[in-house]
């Protein structure tokens, strides 16, 4: 079974206007489940929910500064990423040649 949550359980317990959850969405930030009419969030994303309910209420960061954010560390990680391989590659050849 997928562990999910709808979307009117999560505004309400949030305490966050639907607007906003459908502006997440909209900007492709969050993504959702449809099924009978009833628009669901997994658990797995709700952390991302809750990060961008922190930024957005507390620190009053809008929509399009949210999702600057997130390109921004997206752009990040995958470059942690990158750099892990190129590590990982030059291991490989600083060993390869001291064995030779």
């Amino acid at each position: 079974m997928i562990e999910r949550i709808s979307r009117e359980e999560l505004v309400k317990i949030y305490n966050v206007e639907i607007s906003f959850f459908n502006e997440l969405v909209e900007y492709g930030l969050l993504k959702v489940e449809t099924e009978n009419d009833i628009t669901y969030v997994l658990y797995e994303d709700l952390p991302a929910f809750e990060k961008y309910t922190n930024w957005h209420y507390d620190l009053e960061i809008n929509l399009p500064g949210l999702e600057v954010i997130q390109d921004m560390l997206q752009k990040i990680e995958n470059l942690k990423q990158r750099n892990r391989e190129l590590i990982n590659k030059l291991s490989a050849i600083s060993n390869k040649h001291i064995e030779e």
